[in-house]
């Protein structure tokens, strides 16, 4: 894969809390570099601090050294403003636990961050209409998310993530409330994402019967990052 430079990079990155008195070092040296239409996935067991890593990329935690580059630009060391407006523009977060509004209906779900960034309402509208249409769920965009199967309210998510056309999708455990039927479909529908429209991917798992879908794989292990040559292991 041949790029001029990575739309992410992290260089050597460690976050390091302290906790009842002991240092806690959750991130140890992380090194990584993601270009444009790629999908990775993480896995590891849980508690492995998988969303740790997550929360850093997405400008939700702080790292405590090292530096972290979005499309060249160093964030580490970016007052609060610019930072939170790089992250909101450019990355968008997919949950595990979906956190879908309500009483708003799957159009008004992913169409929110449309109309609070102020898009006028014709270009909301499109917008919200294509990101359900990607993840196929025009037809159920009148319905609340109770009355949606557990599929189809993380598609909605994904739907809410794209609409603003991020450079970066994050994923923290995306499949980790559905059954593997669904999961699969999930990851699939991530794969799609990022031959069809040259999305780039970023998803967590502990379940490695979905990883060979991924571009690359990267394991997390007591804190630091490792490459993964064989996917036959599973994690818990």
């Amino acid at each position: 894969m041949t790029y001029q430079k990575p739309l992410l990079e992290l260089v050597n990155l460690s976050k390091s809390y302290i906790s009842e008195s002991e240092k806690i070092h959750p991130l140890r040296g992380i090194n990584l570099k993601i270009y444009k239409g790629q999908f990775i996935a993480i896995v590891g067991r849980y508690g492995s601090v998988k969303t740790t890593l997550l929360n850093v990329i997405a400008g939700l935690d702080k790292p405590t050294s090292g530096d972290f580059l979005v499309q060249g630009s160093n964030i580490t060391t970016m007052d609060e403003n610019p930072l939170t407006e790089i992250t909101r523009t450019t990355i968008g977060f997919i949950f595990q636990s979906f956190g879908l509004l309500p009483l708003l209906s799957a159009f008004e779900n992913v169409e929110l961050p449309l109309r609070t960034s102020g898009v006028e309402h014709n270009e909301r509208f499109n917008r919200t209409k294509e990101a359900l249409g990607m993840v196929g769920l025009n037809p159920r965009s009148n319905h609340r998310p109770y009355e949606l199967s557990g599929d189809e309210q993380q598609r909605v998510s994904i739907a809410r993530a794209i609409v603003t056309k991020p450079a970066i999708i994050l994923a923290d455990e995306p499949t980790g409330e559905l059954d593997s039927i669904n999961a699969t479909s999930i990851f699939g529908l991530f794969k799609d994402m990022v031959v069809e429209q040259g999305m780039t991917i970023i998803a967590t798992t502990h379940d490695s019967s979905l990883l060979s879908m991924a571009d690359e794989v990267k394991e997390i292990r007591n804190g630091a990052l490792y490459e993964v040559q064989s996917t036959d292991q599973r994690y818990r």
